[in-house]
């Protein structure tokens, strides 16, 4: 039986050469679910983020080392996760594996802390979240944040044509945000609240269904509404580089959705 060679002479079979000089322009892992804690702002909680980590990697280069992006992740045990420390995470990474660039991204379910309109009834409203750190040799990174939402929203044309009532429904508004300055989680969902006909909440008492039924009733958007409102208050934000917002009305009265999409690139923003 052939002897075990010592590790130090294990073959280190990623970093030999490679003959077919085809640059990749992302490898790495996808899909790592991991517990973590974050931080959005002054609120903190913990939570269970999938992980997807790439760099590039040269065309001269067999492979990339696979491990080094799980020992990252277990680099942070301990440690509150903002967009700060992704930034410097991706930064990091592209330094231990030794590549011109490199992207981290992360989902995770986050709950904002709601109180009721009338009642002040305390729930908590759980929205999807996305956060990116893209590393790309220049110094820092790039942060892109994006939040769905669900909201309300009541349709203009219903209560124009109808006596009595108007038709409503659950609404989805997904915002993602290229940042210039820090953002909240909070500041995306506001946005999103701001731009429907009215906030959705966890707990509402009778008070409050009453209260949230005539605020829509009083405040009618149509999807096309809804993503112009949104449209508007990115465009104005300092903080907002670019932006992307989709908003997908799931509709009461039909088996399929009203639809709406917005996309605003750095040069068109002002």
């Amino acid at each position: 039986m052939n002897a075990r060679p010592p590790l130090e002479h294990l073959a280190d079979t990623q970093s030999s050469h490679d003959h077919r000089s085809v640059a990749i322009d992302a490898v790495g892992v996808k899909g790592v679910r991991y517990p973590i804690r974050v931080r959005s702002g002054a609120h903190e909680q913990s939570t269970i983020a999938v992980f997807d980590m790439t760099v590039a990697l040269a065309a001269d280069i067999k492979g990339t080392h696979m491990s080094r992006f799980i020992e990252l992740l277990e680099s942070m045990q301990g440690e509150v996760l903002d967009l700060a420390g992704l930034s410097a995470l991706a930064t990091d990474m592209v330094r231990r594996l030794q590549a011109s660039q490199g992207c981290v991204t992360l989902r995770f379910p986050y709950f904002v802390r709601k109180s009721a309109p009338v009642s002040g009834a305390q729930s908590l409203l759980d929205c999807d979240v996305l956060w990116q750190a893209r590393v790309d040799g220049l110094p820092g990174s790039v942060l892109q944040m994006a939040v769905s939402t669900p909201v309300t929203s009541l349709c203009p044309c219903s209560k124009a044509i109808s006596r009595e009532g108007a038709h409503n429904q659950r609404s989805i508004t997904r915002i993602q945000a290229q940042l210039n300055q820090p953002m909240t989680v909070e500041d995306l969902v506001a946005i999103a609240e701001s731009s429907a006909s009215c906030a959705v909440y966890g707990l509402l008492k009778r008070a409050d269904e009453k209260y949230v039924t005539e605020r829509a009733y009083d405040n009618p958007r149509f999807v096309e509404d809804m993503v112009r409102e949104a449209t508007l208050s990115l465009g104005g934000d300092p903080r907002v580089a670019a932006f992307d917002i989709e908003i997908e009305n799931l509709e009461s009265i039909h088996n399929h959705s009203a639809y709406a999409r917005v996309t605003r690139p750095a040069l068109q923003l002002r």
